[in-house]
């Protein structure tokens, strides 16, 4: 632990062994007790331990006021206005309850959410009970910055009345699209080639009328949205309220200062650690949407080449059956869906894209196991030969000195691949959100001689502190592209940054990385120091994740908000969502150090010719321009309002469909001549105890090079590659020349 943070540690146990003293023993009996104990331990920890601390004033109470309410109401369809004005009494107040004065904000604004909520729930039962007018001209506005708060009960009503014409709108159409697709077919096939290996017997088609589908679609409607108040009434308790309102207050600190409740924390600990079958992917919640956190590398999910992170599931199916409408449902919900207790076993996903295309995803389950999180890697064989190395994250087993760290595996494979005689590596980091600082200081220092890597400040350092390579053998030489996009963050970006600031490779990729300069460290709330008042086990009060420090690149700048920008911008498909830290609004700025003493790399090509040539292939080809014209006009029609008119909404999807079409046709790969190599070969085909083929790791290998092969940005990272090495002969061979000459 870093020495500076004791104190930290220390004003924290000092004032809860007062407080909790101050407040008596019967804390743990007296839940608002409790809860104001917790309360002002998240704030001192906070105030005293965060890198950049907000001053929690007035100021600092109006915004948590607003994203609490805006946490609890996203789309304005629960709170009256009238509500949202009498919660303005705590606009100034919420400060002074962290700091010790009694707490009502939270109970006041949380009654008044759940009396709301109960009286919201009674509308849809009316509404959905008579059909809908699809021929009137009407639009809705789904963007919540857009909309206003219901004066009353009938203006809230008519907000709930669009919200659900529209849903069922959207399952009205697909039906109308399914029966004239079907309508001329006595049975419907549903067998899958894909995945169904014995043939399923044709269900028989049966045409229904208009009037029939838009009965079914509000009767679809009605059970999600059944559901959906169902899981507010079971999850909104009290106790997740709270976490919710403090998760508030941490993260006006920045994003990525959070509390875990006791359960979250342990629920957390128990999935980084417990094997369990699924389809290896973290789930969270937002907005009243499942989406996908993360996607584990070598999982099912990861495998199909067919999930991205913040893909929304609509749906969960087990095999064939009838699929669950999942909207609205909390995630730990969703979780038990998607996990099963054998592998193998089937878990049909529908998800919404980021783009806002629908897709049925079929997954098998299979046990999450840590190794498929390893580095790996395959030679691309081309105009050159090319090594190519996957990264998923930067990690390290902490608790075993023995354990995986990936700058070993990393120099593994690169021994690998230079017995192989590539005359390239590319480095791929995309979607890596970081992991061990160390390991990224020696991972950087197998590509330079020595020095400076990254600079680290925390909030009492004067000076920031310096992590240098200090091993001056190099153990690759030669030219090295790296690839990132808009997820990679924290580790990948201070990776990616110190090999450009170096000039040692050319970094590929989406215009920026995600921006994340920040480190953060858990501490619980229950210091061990009121064992030693009550001579009892303190009660678990949850914990903090709390920001300590921020990176710096060794050129001076944070990666914090701007991340790294790459040296060649390729069009990507998820450039223009707002995932991006820039898009947080409580994010930490960026800000400049003093440049460390380094000494940049020298090349035998010209990098910036490279970088030129790079760009203006890109700029000049058809699949990248109409990628991004594609992108660009799928997002701008997630700027418009939504239209109630069957007419118009039909004319819409069609080019929208026709748009993801196109989409999904330019990003489909040529596929390039990639291969296994030598040393792999065997741990792919054969168990070598038991002298068997190996199935599970035969499949991952032949998904792993499908990826690589069809994947169009690996292809022109290579190209890029294939210039920097052409360069590299061509200045080599003229040196030898001038040489044999002198």
């Amino acid at each position: 632990m870093n020495k500076k943070f004791f104190p930290v540690l220390l004003v924290l146990t000092v004032a809860s062994f007062f407080f909790a003293f101050s407040r008596s023993s019967s804390a743990s009996d007296n839940p608002k007790s409790k809860n104001e104990k917790i309360l002002h331990n998240v704030g001192l920890l906070l105030e005293q331990g965060h890198y950049s601390p907000k001053k929690i004033d007035d100021n600092f109470s109006s915004a948590v006021l607003k994203a609490f309410v805006k946490e609890l109401d996203e789309d304005k369809s629960i709170f009256l206005k009238a509500d949202i004005d009498s919660f303005q009494k705590y606009a100034n107040t919420i400060d002074d309850e962290i700091h010790g004065s009694r707490l009502e904000s939270f109970y006041f604004i949380s009654e008044s959410y759940s009396r709301r909520m109960k009286q919201a729930s009674q509308f849809y039962i009316d509404l959905l009970s008579k059909p809908f007018d699809f021929t009137k001209d009407e639009n809705i506005i789904m963007d919540s910055e857009k909309l206003q708060y219901a004066k009353d009960d009938a203006a809230r009503k008519e907000v709930w009345r669009k919200r659900l014409k529209y849903l069922v709108l959207t399952k009205y159409a697909d039906f109308l699209d399914d029966r004239e697709h079907n309508k001329d077919k006595k049975t419907i096939d549903t067998t899958d080639s894909t995945t169904d290996s014995v043939a399923k017997p044709p269900v028989k088609f049966v045409y229904k009328a208009d009037s029939t589908l838009e009965r079914e679609a509000r009767d679809q409607v009605r059970k999600q949205i059944g559901r959906y108040f169902t899981t507010l009434q079971n999850h909104n308790t009290s106790d997740e309220l709270f976490s919710e309102f403090l998760n508030n207050i941490a993260t006006e600190m920045d994003p990525h200062t959070s509390y875990f409740a006791p359960i979250e924390s342990r629920g957390f600990n128990e999935m980084m650690s417990g094997r369990f079958y699924g389809i290896g992917a973290q789930l969270k919640e937002e907005e009243s949407k499942i989406k996908i956190a993360s996607l584990i590398s070598g999982g099912p999910a990861w495998k199909s080449g067919q999930m991205n992170v913040n893909d929304e599931i609509i749906k969960i199916a087990q095999g064939t059956g009838e699929p669950v409408d999942v909207t609205g449902y909390a995630v730990p919900d969703a979780v038990k869906l998607i996990r099963g207790s054998e592998a193998g076993t089937e878990v049909r996903l529908t998800v919404k894209k980021a783009d806002g295309s629908i897709k049925v995803i079929i997954l098998k389950r299979d046990e999450i196991k840590l190794d498929d999180t390893f580095a790996k890697s395959v030679i691309i064989n081309g105009e050159h030969k090319i090594g190519y190395i996957y990264l998923p994250e930067f990690y390290m087993d902490f608790e075993n000195p023995n354990g995986a760290r990936c700058s070993d595996d990393v120099a593994k494979e690169i021994v690998k691949l230079k017995a192989e005689n590539v005359e390239g590596i590319v480095m791929d980091l995309r979607s890596n959100g970081g992991g061990s600082l160390p390991e990224v200081v020696k991972m950087v220092g197998l590509f330079i001689e020595d020095g400076p890597v990254c600079q680290v400040k925390g909030r009492e350092n004067v000076q920031p502190q310096q992590l240098k390579d200090r091993d001056k053998s190099i153990l690759y030489t030669g030219p090295l592209t790296v690839m990132v996009d808009e997820y990679s963050a924290s580790a990948s970006e201070i990776f990616a940054a110190a090999i450009q600031d170096y000039k040692r490779g050319i970094i590929v990729g989406s215009s920026s990385t995600y921006g994340k300069g920040t480190v953060q460290r858990t501490i619980p709330l229950n210091p061990e120091s009121e064992y030693v008042i009550s001579g009892k086990k303190p009660e678990d009060l949850g914990t903090v994740k709390l920001t300590l420090q921020k990176f710096y690149r060794i050129n001076g700048g944070a990666t914090q908000l701007r991340g790294v920008t790459p040296d060649v911008v390729i069009p990507d498909r998820y450039e223009l969502a707002k995932t991006r830290e820039k898009d947080n609004p409580t994010a930490l700025s960026w800000d400049e150090i003093g440049k460390a003493d380094y000494k940049p790399w020298v090349s035998t090509y010209s990098t910036d010719a490279v970088v030129a040539a790079a760009n203006l292939q890109i700029q000049s080809s058809p699949t990248f321009a109409g990628i991004k014209k594609q992108i660009e006009w799928i997002y701008k029609q997630n700027d418009k309002d939504y239209p109630l008119n069957l007419a118009k909404y039909q004319t819409e999807q069609k080019l929208l469909k026709s748009a993801y079409k196109n989409l999904d046709s330019l990003y489909a790969g040529k596929g390039g001549i990639v291969q296994n190599l030598e040393a792999d070969s065997a741990k792919f085909t054969t168990d070598i105890t038991k002298m068997t083929p190996d199935k599970d790791k035969v499949e991952k290998n032949k998904q792993f090079v499908k990826r690589v092969k069809s994947d169009i940005y690996i292809d022109e990272t290579v190209k890029i590659i294939n210039n920097m090495i052409t360069q590299s002969n061509l200045a080599l061979n003229n040196n030898a020349r001038d040489a044999k000459k002198n």
